[in-house]
């Protein structure tokens, strides 16, 4: 009896050892981010010195060589870059020629940022990303209005780091923090937003006063997703709206119809209920949502139990009216 004990915990933990790291691997698997590619020889050479905080500048005619700062806008993060959805480029498919000229010239300072639709535009290899519309949507926005030429796509998007994230399950949490730290950048710095506008720089905390669970809602939610409009036919919205027109009503989102469907949980909402039955399912998946996080099922069963408890009470009243008619008859 021993033996056969000792032998059946001995194929038990020959499993167990065996199935651990298989289900480490998936677990791991699920919700990794993008691999990173192989950055190209021209854009590594860039990199020496946009790459660091710091750089080497030697003066041609007397050899002599300084160290400087690299400014903080002209710095790349080499890792984020490589994960980017441009990360493939080289410098110069966005960046002109001369800045293969050590020092740069002149000229390179008054070169023309591209924008999204200088590539993309009327582009049918990207046309399901509708960047015709995003445009229209982004140039009725308060950015545009209000700030014009100060404001352009890569005010939130740097094309350096970005990435096509939306679409990607999992990870919610990540993809939040990485859409709201676009909109901080400036609404959460007091030097970038100074740059852009000459208004003193509201206080976060205190114009969300009014929101319940403050900071659960700052981690869970975009900023996009209460301060612009959706558009059923982008990605993300783009139509950020005046701080009076942003969403306060609660049902918006704690409902079964919520707007977060049609935005944050935009890609993974292709069915409506998971294989429980909840309204929403994919909600359930990554996070539980008052009102929005309803069971389909147990909806029924309740209205059932409901309409029994009903008719149970309408029968024991019968029977006591019957009952006692018939008692004070005799």
């Amino acid at each position: 009896m021993k033996y056969w004990l000792r032998k059946r915990m001995a194929g038990w933990v020959a499993v167990t050892t065996g199935f651990i790291p298989l289900l480490c691997a998936i677990f791991l698997s699920f919700g990794s981010e993008k691999p990173a590619v192989t950055i190209d020889g021209e854009s590594k050479q860039c990199l020496v010195c946009h790459g660091s905080p710091r750089y080497e500048l030697t003066d041609t005619l007397t050899g002599e060589t300084v160290t400087m700062k690299m400014h903080a806008e002209l710095q790349i993060d080499p890792v984020e870059y490589s994960k980017a959805t441009h990360g493939a480029f080289k410098c110069t498919d966005c960046h002109s020629i001369d800045y293969h000229i050590h020092p740069h010239p002149v000229s390179t300072k008054f070169e023309v940022n591209y924008t999204c639709m200088d590539c993309h535009g009327g582009d049918e290899t990207y046309a399901s990303f509708n960047f015709e519309t995003i445009e229209e949507e982004y140039l009725k926005s308060i950015h545009a209005t209000e700030l014009g030429s100060e404001f352009s796509c890569w005010s939130c998007h740097n094309p350096h780091t970005y990435r096509l994230s939306d679409k990607e399950p999992g990870q919610l949490i990540n993809r939040v923090a990485r859409n709201n730290s676009a909109c901080l950048h400036c609404h959460g710095d007091i030097n970038n937003y100074a740059v852009l506008i000459e208004k003193e720089l509201p206080d976060l905390i205190k114009s969300h006063s009014w929101l319940p669970n403050q900071s659960l809602h700052f981690r869970k939610v975009r900023c996009i997703d209460c301060h612009a409009a959706n558009n059923d036919s982008i990605m993300v919205a783009h139509l950020v709206l005046p701080a009076s027109e942003s969403v306060k009503n609660c049902v918006e989102c704690h409902s079964t119809n919520s707007i977060l469907m049609g935005s944050l949980y935009k890609h993974q909402a292709a069915e409506k209920r998971n294989k429980l039955g909840f309204y929403n399912g994919v909600i359930m998946n990554e996070a539980y949502v008052i009102g929005a996080n309803r069971n389909y099922y147990l909806n029924i069963a309740s209205v059932v139990i409901f309409i029994m408890v009903l008719i149970g009470i309408a029968i024991h009243a019968t029977l006591r009216y019957i009952h006692r008619h018939r008692k004070h008859g005799n």
